[in-house]
C-alpha cells in the first residue's frame, strides 16, 4: 500500500493561518480532535474526493450531509449554470423561490408557509423567536449534544464542533440570555415531564434534533418524540424540528415522517440548497404570518432565496423520490451491518447508530442514547480508525461526534471498497 502525502495540504494549512482565523473558517474542519492538518480538497465528482495532493478518496462528509446525490450531480450543475448566465442575485422576489417553496411544501405535510434564509443558524434563531413573539413566553427548552447553529441562546452543550473542542458553552453569551434556555438530556421523557411540570405557563418552545446529528447520528428513544409532540400542545408551546441535516435525507417529508410527528415549525438547510449555502424555516400558516411583513416579528436576509441555491436546491429535490430513498436506506443498512460484522470478527468493541443515508461509529462503548454515551465513547480509537482508513483512500468525518453520510452514488463496488479498507485498517491494529 503506497502511503499517502499531504504536503500541498500542509503548506495550504501554513498558509491559511496566516489570512484565515485558526487556519479554517469552521471550527470542525480543523482536524482539533484527530490531530495534524486538514486536507483541502479541490474537486469532487460522486462518491469521490480528490485533494490538492492528487489523492482520491471515497467520501462519507458528504459537505456534512447536503450532497445527497454525490458531488457535481450534472443536473445541478446545469442548474446553476443557466441560472448564472441570468443573474446572480437580484435582492427581490424571483419565481424560482416560489417553485421551491412549492415543493418544498409538497414533500413536508407540516409545512403550510415558508421564508428562505441564508443558513440554518439564521433558521433556528428565526424560530426562537418566532415562538417567542407568538406564544409571549420566554423560556426554551434544548437538549444537551443538539446544535442548532451558533445563535447565543442555542450556544448550549451543543455538540458537534463543541464536542470536538472541548467547549460546553461559549464565552461572550451573556447570562441574560442563557438564562432563557433549558438544556435537558437528550432521550429522557422524565426530564421533560418534570420541567413542563415546574414551568407550566413559561416554555414557548421546544427545539430538537429529531435524530440527533451533532454527538454523532443518534435517533429517538420509541414514542420519544410523540411525547415531545404530547407534551408541548398540553401546555400550549410549540414544537420545532431542527431537520437542517434530517430533512429530505431520511425520507421525503424528513424525520417527521419516518416517525409519524407533525412539530409546528420545522427548520431547513443543506440538501435544499444543493450544496450552496442555504436555510428555510418551514411551518403552519397562522404561525409562520407571525413574520414580518404581515406580522410583528422581524427577519430579514439582503441575500435570501438566492436564485443560484434556489435553482440548485429544486434540481435535488426534484431528483429525489420513495424509490432513491429506499435504495439510500438499503446501502445504509449495508455498510453498517457488514462494519459489525468486521469489528467482531476482530474483537474490536463498537456500536454503530443509522438512519437512512446516516450513521456513526462509536467505539469502545456498546449503546449510545445521549450526550453522555457519546462523549463516553473512545476518541482516541476513533481518531486511530480514522487515519487507518484515510490512508487506504476512505474520508470520514475528522471528529467522532459527526455523522458518516452516504450518498445515492454509494453503490455496492464502492461499498464494498470502504469495507475492504475498514478490514485492512482493523488487521494493521493487530500486527
Amino acid at each position: 500500500m503506497a502511503t499517502k502525502t499531504f504536503q500541498n495540504s500542509k503548506e495550504l494549512y501554513k498558509k491559511a493561518l496566516n489570512s484565515i482565523s485558526g487556519g479554517v473558517n469552521s471550527p470542525v474542519r480543523s482536524f482539533k480532535n484527530v490531530g495534524g492538518t486538514p486536507i483541502f480538497f479541490e474537486r469532487g465528482k460522486g462518491a469521490y474526493l480528490y485533494d490538492v495532493d492528487n489523492n482520491q478518496f471515497i467520501d462519507y462528509v458528504a459537505s456534512w450531509g447536503p450532497m445527497i446525490l454525490g458531488h457535481s450531480p450534472e443536473v445541478t450543475q446545469q442548474s446553476i449554470e443557466e441560472q448564472a448566465k441570468k443573474a446572480l442575485s437580484f435582492g427581490a422576489p424571483t419565481n424560482i423561490e416560489i417553485e421551491l417553496a412549492e415543493k418544498i411544501i409538497e414533500m413536508v405535510p407540516s409545512v403550510e408557509r415558508v421564508r428562505m434564509m441564508n443558513s440554518g443558524t439564521e433558521a433556528t434563531m428565526t424560530a426562537i423567536r418566532l415562538c417567542r413573539g407568538y406564544t409571549e413566553k420566554n423560556l426554551i427548552i434544548k437538549f444537551e449534544g443538539c446544535y442548532h447553529g451558533h445563535s447565543d441562546a442555542l450556544l448550549a452543550k451543543a455538540g458537534s464542533g463543541l464536542l470536538t473542542l472541548g467547549i460546553p458553552d461559549s464565552p461572550g453569551i451573556p447570562e441574560s440570555v442563557a438564562s432563557d434556555t433549558i438544556v435537558l438530556p437528550f432521550n429522557d421523557p422524565q426530564a421533560i415531564k418534570d420541567t413542563f411540570d415546574k414551568y407550566p405557563n413559561e416554555i414557548a418552545c421546544v427545539i430538537v434534533e429529531p435524530v440527533a446529528g451533532n454527538m454523532g447520528c443518534i435517533p429517538p428513544i420509541p414514542s420519544y418524540l410523540q411525547l415531545l409532540r404530547e407534551i408541548t400542545l398540553e401546555n400550549s408551546a410549540l414544537l420545532i424540528f431542527d431537520e437542517v441535516m434530517t430533512g429530505f435525507r431520511l425520507a421525503a417529508g424528513g424525520a417527521q415522517e419516518v416517525y409519524g410527528v407533525s412539530p409546528d415549525l420545522t427548520t431547513m438547510g443543506k440538501i435544499i440548497g444543493g450544496g450552496l449555502p442555504v436555510g428555510a424555516i418551514g411551518g403552519k400558516k397562522e404561525i409562520m404570518e407571525y413574520l414580518a411583513p404581515i406580522g410583528p416579528v422581524y427577519q430579514a436576509g439582503t441575500l435570501s432565496g438566492n436564485p443560484l441555491a434556489m435553482s440548485a436546491g429544486l434540481s435535488v429535490l426534484n431528483e429525489l423520490d420513495s424509490e432513491k430513498y429506499s435504495y439510500l436506506e438499503k446501502q445504509t443498512h449495508m455498510l453498517s451491518n457488514r462494519l459489525i460484522e468486521l469489528f467482531k470478527k476482530y474483537s474490536v468493541r463498537a456500536s454503530i447508530n443509522q438512519v437512512c443515508g446516516m450513521l456513526s461509529i462509536f467505539f469502545e462503548i456498546d449503546q449510545v442514547t445521549n450526550y453522555d454515551q457519546a462523549i463516553n465513547s473512545s476518541a482516541e480509537a476513533y481518531k486511530k480508525f480514522f487515519y487507518g482508513m484515510l490512508e487506504r483512500g476512505v474520508y470520514l468525518a475528522p471528529s467522532p461526534y459527526e455523522v458518516t453520510f452516504l450518498s445515492l452514488c454509494h453503490d455496492n463496488g464502492i461499498i464494498e471498497k470502504t469495507l475492504s479498507a475498514a478490514e485492512d485498517t482493523l488487521i494493521s491494529w493487530n500486527k
